[in-house]
């Protein structure tokens, strides 16, 4: 299974603060508007099938939800998805979630998707490029695959470990690894080796003095990469 136990229990213990907005999951919440406006400059939701991997309690998943989109959620941890389901019973949207990992469901669900999404997760798994290799088997021919991670520089280590999760304590202590960071020419080939071509790579940046998020072309730190599987 591509995944540790240690992060698997790690998100299980905080599941039931996913909805917090001042919580640990609050830059989730910050972004979501973000990353959600990202992904309709590239592709309509109404109507279509989207796959939301890795998805915790489910934040990106009800918003795409609430705009038309038919969302299935998958993860492995478990606490989460009992809390996204919840959730979506509250919200009143339909949301499919799923106890699955990503290379299983694709060796069930080939093709079958027009959208997949997979955000602020391949630097939380043990071997990302499986988890990129299962997107582009998940979605159809001249389907979208979102991705979003972390870039592995010195600057990235004092800005998304130094800063966020220490001096400005926006994540919990611990939440991310260095060692686990993916360059963009890293997850630029593993794309192309799995069948996707690269569109657009985004940074998304935050502001020290109005604290907010937005997009912008510096991909230093967070990033966002869009492709398409070929037609």
């Amino acid at each position: 299974m591509n995944a540790e136990a240690a992060e698997l229990k790690k998100f299980g213990d905080a599941a039931h603060r996913w909805w917090d907005l001042s919580g640990e999951f609050k830059p989730l919440h910050d972004i979501n508007p973000v990353r959600l406006d990202w992904i309709l400059s590239h592709a309509s939701l109404a109507g279509r099938r989207v796959l939301d991997i890795g998805c915790g309690g489910g934040i990106l998943s009800e918003s795409m939800a609430a705009v038309g989109a038919q969302v299935t959620g998958i993860d492995l941890a478990e606490k989460a998805l009992k809390v996204a389901g919840l959730h979506a019973l509250e919200s009143g949207l339909s949301v499919d979630y799923r106890l699955i990992s990503a290379e299983q469901f694709a060796s069930e669900q080939k093709g079958q998707f027009d959208v997949v999404c997979c955000m602020e997760m391949l630097e939380h798994v043990p071997n990302p490029a499986s988890v990129v290799q299962a997107a582009a088997m998940l979605v159809r021919p001249g389907g979208w695959v979102f991705f979003s991670t972390i870039n592995r520089n010195v600057k990235a280590f004092a800005m998304a470990i130094l800063g966020a999760e220490y001096l400005l304590r926006l994540l919990p202590k611990g939440t991310h690894s260095y060692a686990k960071f993916i360059r963009p020419s890293e997850l630029a080939s593993w794309a192309r080796n799995s069948g996707l071509e690269p569109v657009e790579f985004k940074g998304l940046e935050f502001g020290l003095l109005d604290r907010t998020f937005r997009l912008g072309t510096n991909v230093d730190v967070n990033y966002f990469f869009a492709c398409r599987r070929a037609a």
